[in-house]
């Protein structure tokens, strides 16, 4: 008698549930097994948005989707065009959970709690008969019937009369048809010592969403300040941003810094976090037409003090500093506003400079660059070209989104993808 068709999904997390479900779906008849190191499945989706969950962005075109994506934006257009934002929406209110999209487009569960994210996943899975064992590591994948690495793999026989895999776990070994290798993108996961003891290349690891340590006098008792949108940049790049920035107890932080981040996560990494961070308080840069909105505003303000009236829609606290920082006394009034007290204030305003000394994880985002190789895959059906029988998805790839919901979407697009593809039986020769 045939044995049951068996699915492996290392990591239970969004990628790895994503791909389960759709695995079990597909192919009711399979077995499919989810297998999560720590003792808690959904973690990241649980804690992600500030509890509330970024669950996607409203980017419907395929081709505007994967500009938000450092690495992975060529070979992500196929995969967006099968399974995008759009399909996310429909997945889950298909479930019973409908999702509402804010100002800057990030889409949230309308309860705004991420429990409602991970509760429609965990009865997705449980409907779908999927099952899922936390605090077991898998110590190891071991090729059956050939060798991984493109030289000699073998395609896993789905009557189970030969090839597929052995998973190595602490109490035992267990033969599965298909693996599909989800478990995330940090060290902790394991995904990538398992992907290149399959014969895959591991491309340099780097955090991606980070802020930036700053000890200036400028910053200094500004704490929760933030600027609804600012231009950032670090000189002697081509990195630069444009979004809201956050003044915190370390540094600056905020959705502009973040995306600053994952564009130079190895450019960054690199100089050992050590480099100078340039700010346009008001998102331009261009010291000229700072200077012209400054005038423009100037001489209905010409006889008051330049700390109690801010031509610019500066927080005030932050502007006192900028003058401050340009060198003109808190008294002076803007009629009697050298020039080149002008001219400081102006570039203290289009080209703030801050030395950073090293980076903090965003206590929401916890996503690295780098990852198995992507030439190395087929993203039609996020397949491995090395390993017949393995596929990818999720952060265990070279792929990382800025901030707004884009790494979920990719954990949605290529978990759907691998889980289809895993599913399907090639009928016995």
């Amino acid at each position: 008698m045939n044995e049951t068709f068996k699915i492996a999904v290392i990591g239970g997390g969004a990628a790895g549930f994503f791909a389960a479900v759709r695995a079990a779906e597909v192919n009711p008849a399979a077995r499919v097994v989810i297998f999560e190191a720590t003792a808690h499945v959904l973690a990241k989706v649980r804690i992600s948005g500030g509890g509330r969950c970024n669950t996607t962005h409203a980017c419907f075109e395929a081709r505007e989707l994967v500009k938000r994506y450092p690495r992975g934006s060529r070979e992500l257009i196929g995969p967006f065009n099968r399974f995008g934002p759009r399909d996310t929406v429909a997945w889950f209110a298909a479930r019973g959970v409908e999702l509402k999209t804010e100002a800057d487009g990030r889409m949230f569960p309308v309860t705004d709690d991420s429990s409602t994210i991970v509760d429609c996943l965990r009865r997705a899975a449980s409907s779908a008969a999927v099952e899922v064992r936390v605090r077991t590591p898998v110590e190891a994948v071991e090729v059956e019937g050939g060798e991984a690495g493109g030289m000699s793999g073998v395609k896993p026989d789905p009557q189970g009369a030969s090839g597929g895999f052995r998973l190595v776990l602490r109490d035992g070994v267990e033969r599965f048809d298909r693996v599909i290798l989800a478990a995330g993108g940090g060290k902790a996961g394991g995904g990538h010592a398992l992907a290149e003891g399959l014969g895959h290349t591991i491309e340099t690891l780097a955090p991606s969403l980070f802020t930036f340590q700053i000890e200036d006098a400028v910053l200094r008792g500004l704490e929760g300040l933030a600027v609804p949108e600012a231009e950032v940049s670090v000189p002697g790049t081509k990195l630069k941003e444009r979004g809201p920035v956050l003044v915190t107890h370390w540094g600056l932080s905020g959705p502009g810094i973040l995306r600053l981040s994952a564009w130079g996560a190895r450019e960054l990494a690199a100089c050992d976090y050590q480099f100078t961070v340039r700010v346009a308080w008001t998102g331009e840069a261009n010291e000229e037409k700072v200077r012209a909105a400054i005038a423009a505003g100037r001489e209905s303000l010409a006889r008051k003090q330049l700390t109690t009236a801010n031509p610019l829609g500066l927080p005030g606290r932050l502007w006192d500093r900028l003058v401050e920082a340009a060198g003109v006394p808190a008294t002076t009034v803007w009629n009697a506003l050298p020039k080149k007290g002008l001219s400081a204030l102006v570039r203290a305003v289009a080209a703030s400079e801050f030395a950073v000394t090293g980076k903090s994880m965003n206590k929401e985002e916890f996503v690295t660059c780098g990852g198995v190789r992507l030439k190395e895959v087929n993203f039609k059906t996020m397949e491995s070209r090395r390993c017949p029988g393995l596929y990818f998805a999720g952060e265990v790839l070279d792929i990382d989104g800025i901030t707004g919901g884009f790494n979920f979407q990719n954990a949605w697009t290529t978990g759907w993808i691998a889980g289809s593809a895993a599913a399907e039986v090639i009928p016995a020769e």
